[in-house]
């Protein structure tokens, strides 16, 4: 809204209203709004919450430090999204089409996790949303996700093309041509694109025409799995938190280089022509997991519930697929896979142990990974902090992907 302000105001002349065109500026300012937001009126929700005995019902364990946990306000994920959701309002393009998407997942996601954590506190039930209906409306998140970049005519990559200049015979410009491309990024490997159409070669000589079979599908399993992979790691103060604001960082430098000319052409990466936008919203985003770590991290104040971590995930699902980046996010979502790999391990080895040798056993002493490492008697703090250097490791490893190949 304020960027349509001073566009305005920059036309009329008035003094320092050009610094909103510049997405860097409007970056900075969205990071310092959502770190105000979730600060200051975080406490003020925090209060509300306990005002209105909105507390965590945690189940016994065995774990060390459970207990005092028990009553701590949840539902903080409202303010995350708050957080979110109103300085991008402000300072980014509204009619951006990819602004646009990242605002209707985000609200779409934190309302699946609210209705779950509403049932668990309000209706006293502690298994809240049944999981098929968790699973029914991430679905329904990735269809709406695949659907618009798939189909929507404004989100498209810039091909480079070399045109013979008429002044000097054999001299030649670069110029950028619009594409409409189902495109992605492969990591770790030279001349790394692949193209979702291309799966269907075999088949038929217009393949791009029937791509959406292929991307659809992978967006829905991209965005549910990111989505529970974040919901499993948000088991420990501060660590969901924390890893998604590492991973955030990650995603605004791929954002920044792709969305603009120079850099993308300088690393020979796909660029994406007004996805730069993103920048201002994943700002936003890191902004509010900072700020929500004021009030989370150990001994935490407030839970984020399934109302932040099913969004956190999600919204990092949404904008890996946005920017095209999506192939890397085993990589810098590595503890978001690992946790879930680890439940999965878990029930798996259980019913296989179970149905051979009439008993269940455990790879772990419990999963998700996180309490497999309390039961060994880690304090929850030294946990938090090296699954943090190993998400600061993996983020690293990301970034370094865009030359290394």
């Amino acid at each position: 809204m304020l960027y349509y302000l001073f566009e305005y105001l920059n036309e009329l002349d008035f003094p320092g209203a050009g610094v909103f065109q510049y997405i860097t500026f409007r970056t900075a300012a969205s990071v310092i709004v959502s770190l105000l937001i979730s600060m200051v009126f975080g406490k003020r929700i925090i209060n509300y919450l306990h005002t209105k005995q909105v507390g965590e019902t945690v189940r016994d364990l065995g774990l060390d430090g459970q207990k005092a946990k028990q009553g701590t306000p949840t539902m903080g994920g409202l303010i995350i999204l708050a957080s979110i959701l109103i300085p991008t309002l402000l300072f980014a393009k509204l009619d951006n089409i990819y602004i646009i998407l990242m605002l209707v997942s985000t609200v779409m996601l934190g309302a699946i996790g609210f209705i779950d954590d509403y049932i668990k506190v309000f209706k006293k039930n502690k298994e809240g949303l049944a999981g098929k209906f968790k699973i029914i409306g991430q679905v329904f998140v990735g269809l709406f996700v695949g659907s618009i970049l798939y189909f929507h005519e404004d989100v498209y990559v810039a091909q480079e093309v070399k045109v013979e200049t008429v002044q000097m015979v054999g001299e030649s410009s670069t110029t950028w041509e619009p594409t409409k491309s189902m495109k992605t990024t492969i990591p770790f490997v030279k001349n790394n694109e692949f193209d979702y159409g291309s799966v269907l070669d075999w088949c038929c000589d217009n393949s791009m025409d029937w791509a959406w079979l292929i991307f659809i599908p992978v967006v829905i399993v991209i965005v549910t799995a990111v989505s529970n992979g974040a919901n499993m790691t948000d088991g420990l103060d501060g660590l969901a938190t924390g890893t998604s604001a590492i991973i955030g960082i990650t995603l605004a430098v791929f954002a920044y280089v792709s969305g603009n000319v120079i850099f993308s052409d300088y690393l020979n990466i796909m660029y994406i022509p007004n996805s730069g936008e993103l920048v201002i919203f994943i700002g936003a985003f890191v902004g509010a997991c900072i700020g929500f770590l004021w009030y989370n991290s150990y001994p935490a104040q407030v839970f984020m519930g399934d109302t932040g971590s099913l969004a956190l995930g999600g919204i990092i699902a949404v904008f890996a697929l946005a920017i095209r980046k999506e192939l890397l996010i085993p990589v810098f979502c590595g503890v978001f896979l690992v946790e879930n790999l680890s439940v999965m391990i878990q029930v798996a080895y259980f019913k296989y142990t179970k149905k051979k040798f009439g008993e269940g056993r455990r790879v772990f002493l419990m999963a998700p990974l996180h309490h497999h490492y309390q039961k060994k008697g880690m304090h929850e703090s030294k946990i938090v902090s090296r699954f943090w250097i190993v998400g600061i490791m993996l983020a690293i490893l990301s970034i370094v992907t865009l030359k290394l190949r």
